[in-house]
């Protein structure tokens, strides 16, 4: 299973950007699809979660202005920033928990995207 994240950058404060992760390689099925954020020096915090069925779950700090979404048919997550901050800088990580066709669950790890909030 291969995670690839993209649409990292810099921004201003104020500003948006769309990270976009697609998973790919042997899937039985995708029950979570999540965001993390890790700011420089900090631990990776959960960012946004949705679950397969459609509930999501937010971040206190980023209820508002971002939001998640997944295409079941793309193998694709989606995490859309709005109103940026400059706190919400770092890398910001995709991972899904894939279901083999047991039962058995695992968790997989993209490589990170960076995301510059600065004016």
């Amino acid at each position: 299973v291969q995670l690839q994240a993209s649409g990292g950058g810099l921004v201003h404060p104020g500003g948006s950007l769309s990270l976009s992760c697609a998973v790919s390689g042997t899937i039985f099925d995708i029950n979570d699809m999540g965001w993390y954020h890790q700011a420089p020096e900090k631990q990776r915090e959960l960012v946004a979660m949705t679950i397969r069925g459609g509930i999501t779950t937010y971040a206190d700090s980023v209820k508002g202005r971002f939001t998640i979404s997944r295409d079941n048919a793309k193998n694709t997550v989606t995490l859309q920033m709005n109103n940026l901050r400059p706190e919400d800088t770092g890398v910001y990580y995709c991972k899904v928990v894939i279901e083999d066709g047991a039962g058995i669950t695992s968790d997989h790890w993209g490589q990170g995207t960076l995301v510059t909030v600065s004016s």
